[in-house]
């Protein structure tokens, strides 16, 4: 059986802290062109159920940043993406 490859990235906290995070998925909107990332710490719930976090990516001069979703359009939008790749495993 064939091992799957972890994608993993590291995030830098506003207070300068780092982490390294295991990507989910990445997708982009066609319409709106934004890119963002489905990842995970591993941190199980008190239902033993995998949190994950979702987050946009934003470009700022060439460096890439995460930042928070607080649109209710654009929830409801990526809440559908996540509900389909979900049908799909």
């Amino acid at each position: 059986m064939e091992e799957k490859t972890r994608k993993t990235i590291t995030v830098i906290s506003e207070d300068g802290s780092t982490e390294t995070v295991e990507v989910i998925v990445a997708f982009k909107f066609k319409d709106t062109e934004q890119e963002y990332i489905v990842y995970t710490q591993n941190e199980k719930d008190q239902n033993n159920n995998i949190t994950v976090y979702v987050s946009k990516i934003v470009d700022e001069d060439g460096t890439s940043r995460l930042a928070g979703i607080e649109d209710d359009n654009e929830w409801s939008k990526i809440k559908e993406v996540l509900r389909e790749l979900a049908k799909g495993e």
